[in-house]
């Protein structure tokens, strides 16, 4: 075993730190968005909260590991390099000023609301638009990142995998933080 392939296990282990977070994210959106009191909601927002707190250590991880992997063997002129590092700035600023505040909006509004049911604007909050898009072209970036690292394309492949991996975030948070159609109340029979 030589250090570079410990640098390499970190950067996968940094991977996982920062992507299993964004999952249990997720999942913390769309109980969210399913809760009906507060009650339901707040360990959820907790939750989420307290995650937050690993995607630094995930982003610090995936960079410093790379930076060594990068001046080991590889150059800082290749575009499958590049490209995942502007991704990860991406993420390094759109979690925090984004996401984190967002975030902390859908807080305030829960707050807001107080004990019980969820009234429509504590509701309209838990799909709000900004979050959802954030925590999802997150995702979908690393995903992206992933393909990039491991497909290594020229310049043009590299930045077309980022921006449909965004797209696709994009598009499938807006799916997602539609608000449910209302159901029409059934006709009544008329009367004999």
């Amino acid at each position: 075993m030589n250090t570079y392939h410990v640098v390499l296990y970190i950067h996968f282990i940094s991977l996982l730190v920062g992507f299993s977070a964004g999952m249990i994210e997720t999942v913390c959106l769309f109980r969210l968005r399913a809760a009906e009191t507060l009650e339901a909601a707040a360990p959820w927002g907790r939750l989420a909260g307290e995650i937050e707190k690993a995607f630094p250590v995930a982003i610090l991880g995936l960079f410093g590991s790379g930076a060594y992997m990068t001046s080991d063997v590889w150059t800082w002129s290749t575009s499958w390099i590049v490209v995942p590092i502007i991704g990860l700035v991406v993420l390094a600023l759109q979690g925090p000023l984004v996401a984190g505040r967002r975030g902390h909006a859908v807080k305030a509004a829960l707050m807001a609301n107080g004990p019980g049911p969820l009234a429509p604007e504590a509701r309209r909050m838990t799909r709000d638009r900004a979050l959802w898009g954030a925590a999802f072209t997150n995702e979908f970036l690393v995903l992206g990142i992933i393909w990039v690292m491991t497909e290594k394309p020229g310049w043009g492949g590299a930045v077309a995998a980022l921006a449909v991996a965004y797209a696709v975030g994009l598009a499938v948070a807006a799916r997602l933080t539609r608000a449910p159609a209302v159901e029409a109340a059934p006709a009544a029979e008329p009367a004999g």
